[in-house]
């Protein structure tokens, strides 16, 4: 077993808080997904251990047995976002290599009813800066379906770098689907992903600021 330094945490900015996920997310979990399952359906990976709607709660508990083994062993971080201290959606890096290329791939979902407030960047930023600098990853990658436009905003928004297509990557909602590739090493935020995103944020209030004063 090789745990991950600086693993489970909570992190938090704002209203925005990722926390670890835990057995007992298993109800809002399965409430969250199946009130968002035509919201997510044209995105989520294909397979049977994460639904997006039942009746039962065991999918869902086994599902987050099997992330928090795969974080017990090194190689996923599994957090829920939450907004307000309420249950919003999912983040997490997984995938994570170590040795020489020490990489991960971040994966993420949010309620609809928390869309447009920011909360899916924040909670990207805040993973990506622990990711980086206090576990010590190198390199995150997002694999973005390319008609997924809210997706790629959040990634683009962030400075997130296109590397490029991924053909027939993953399946998704029936089929073997096309994927964007986007990626971010330490070198792209020496000063932090959340600070960048604080400084977009703060210039994108300040334009509408203007914005509002002059019409």
């Amino acid at each position: 077993m090789n745990r991950i330094r600086g693993w489970p945490i909570t992190l938090t900015e704002g209203p925005v808080g990722l926390r670890p996920l835990r057995l007992r997310d298993a109800a809002a979990l399965r409430e969250t997904r199946t009130r968002n399952a035509e919201w997510l359906r044209p995105w989520e990976p294909t397979y049977p251990e994460m639904p997006l709607h039942t009746s039962g709660l065991s999918p869902y508990v086994a599902m987050l047995q099997a992330i928090r083994r795969e974080a017990r062993h090194g190689v996923s971080m599994p957090w829920a976002i939450t907004y307000d201290g309420v249950f919003a959606g999912q983040l997490t890096i997984s995938a994570i290599v170590w040795g020489s290329a020490r990489s991960g791939q971040v994966g993420y979902w949010i309620d609809r009813a928390c869309a447009g407030r920011g909360a899916t960047p924040t909670a990207v930023a805040l993973a990506v800066d622990h990711a980086f600098f206090t576990v010590g990853l190198h390199r995150i990658e997002a694999s973005i379906r390319p008609e997924n436009q809210a997706s790629r905003r959040v990634v683009e928004k962030l400075g997130f770098r296109e590397e490029g297509l991924r053909k027939r990557q993953l399946h998704i909602d029936g089929a073997w689907r096309d994927h964007i590739s986007y990626a971010l090493t330490t070198e792209d935020v020496p000063g932090g992903l959340l600070a960048r995103w604080r400084r977009r944020r703060g210039q994108v209030a300040g334009s509408d600021s203007a914005a509002g004063g002059s019409s």
